[in-house]
């Protein structure tokens, strides 16, 4: 039922608006009626509806006029397009102008029922998801690391007792987790805030220079060193030195390492006078450091020095809960940075069901990189989960409507059902422009046009 929900029906033919207003006063919604597009906007100033059904051929004024007064108004209620002359080119057009959805007559009265319970479901989620970037800023985020889970928020508490100390840290985690995010944190939220927050990976500098860039040199110290170079624990000195992935650091390079941590000075390559540094260092992997100890490829003492306080940062596989939070949050910044819809960006309670059930193996990376594509494949700001990657929308097994049934387990059917969405997903898009609509899709255009031939797609 749909607990008294007002609906105006907008349809030139009196037993089509008929017919549609005696099946939803069956099903609980509270319906008025309107003739063409004209009497549409004259109710809009009498009423506020949930929802709008609105046909696209009229006479006097018809539904693209109606939809175009109707959001000069900022109606919010959903809009919802029928129309017996369905077209790829009248849904682009209506879609872009704002429309919520798009069905062709003649339809089922299941279909209309099936596209006002998505309607509904979104316009919760919408509601649940302002709840859910209002308090993005507030007690769920910590120097800019969101989690609402206890596990995140004993890590918060962690941070806080040894963000002032000079003590080293050891931050544990998969790839992805947001390593950095709590070195600069530790960083952030100390004393040592005021002077320099210096990263570096130690798995992305060959080994002959890595030296060099932590410690510096002096003119003349190798071929290429044409001039004195300061070193990051130069740089960072009075601040934080992140060395990220130090598992990936070499065994020569850790012995001066530990040297620096155990004398608190450095000597620049090639040089012969050493230099004290007051440097707090994190340092963070995706190692098993211990199973590398005793492998013998990280020396034993560095790993105790390095592991005096240890952070655990817990896979995004164990924080389901934070998945909305952390969705919404990546939705607000690459939804503002898009210029492809003027519409409001939101995540359909399918895709999202989505979301929740992968796995995730790259972690909150993943996550991001999947809503920055979603932004780019949306229609209108509506992320279906056709705009998610195929990977993760064949781990839904119960959310989306598109997905094949629980009889039929042919992952090549499944595969067929997405690829066909994304292609007509990219059509909406680029306005039926197939060469634009390949580049989106990552494809050739010669494949596009077999794939369009292959699927039927006009």
């Amino acid at each position: 039922m749909s607990n008294g929900q007002h609906i105006l029906v907008i349809d030139d033919e009196e037993n089509m608006r008929h017919m549609l207003s005696v099946m939803l006063t069956r099903q609980g919604y509270r319906v008025n009626q309107a003739g063409n597009g004209a009497e549409g906007l004259f109710c809009l100033e009498k009423n506020v509806y949930d929802f709008i059904l609105c046909d696209i051929r009229m006479p006097e004024m018809d539904g693209k006029a109606f939809l175009i007064g109707a959001l000069e108004r900022c109606v919010a209620a959903p809009i919802i397009m029928m129309s017996a002359y369905g077209s790829v080119e009248t849904a682009v057009e209506c879609m872009k102008l704002g429309a919520y959805d798009f069905i062709s007559k003649p339809f089922k009265k299941d279909e209309i029922i099936m596209v006002l319970k998505k309607a509904e479901e979104r316009e919760r989620l919408k509601e649940e998801n302002s709840q859910l970037r209002s308090v993005v800023a507030g007690q769920f985020s910590y120097s800019g690391i969101l989690s609402r889970t206890a596990r995140m928020q004993e890590l918060f508490s962690q941070i806080k007792k040894v963000a002032d100390l000079k003590t080293t840290i050891l931050i544990l985690g998969e790839s992805g987790t947001g390593k950095e995010l709590v070195a600069r944190a530790l960083h952030q939220n100390g004393r040592r805030s005021g002077h320099s927050f210096v990263a570096v990976n130690c798995g992305a500098i060959p080994e002959h220079l890595l030296e060099s860039e932590l410690f510096g040199h002096i003119k003349g110290a190798f071929t290429d060193a044409s001039s004195d170079k300061t070193g990051l624990f130069e740089q960072a000195d009075g601040g934080t030195l992140f060395l990220d992935e130090i598992g990936e650091m070499p065994l020569a390079l850790q012995v001066k390492l530990l040297r620096v941590l155990q004398e608190g000075e450095i000597k620049r390559v090639g040089g012969a006078l050493s230099k004290k540094v007051d440097v707090r260092v994190v340092s963070a992997t995706s190692r098993d450091l211990s199973a590398d100890v005793a492998s013998g490829r990280f020396r034993e003492d560095l790993y105790f020095r390095l592991n005096v306080f240890c952070l655990q940062l817990p896979p995004l596989r164990e924080r389901v809960e934070d998945i909305p939070l952390l969705a919404e949050y990546f939705l607000s910044r690459y939804g503002s940075d898009s210029d492809s819809d003027s519409q409001p960006f939101h995540i359909d309670p399918e895709t999202m069901r989505s979301l929740m059930a992968h796995h995730w193996p790259g972690n909150i990376r993943e996550l991001e990189n999947a809503i920055e594509r979603a932004c780019i494949l949306c229609i209108a700001g509506r992320i279906t989960p056709s705009c998610l990657p195929p990977s993760i929308r064949l781990l839904d097994k119960n959310g989306s409507v598109e997905s094949t049934d629980d009889e039929n387990l042919s992952i090549k059917k499944a595969e067929d059902i997405i690829e066909r969405e994304l292609i007509r997903k990219a059509l909406v898009k680029t306005g039926g422009n197939r060469t634009h609509a390949a580049k989106i899709l990552e494809i050739s255009h010669r494949s596009l046009l077999y794939k369009l031939k292959e699927y039927g797609i006009e």
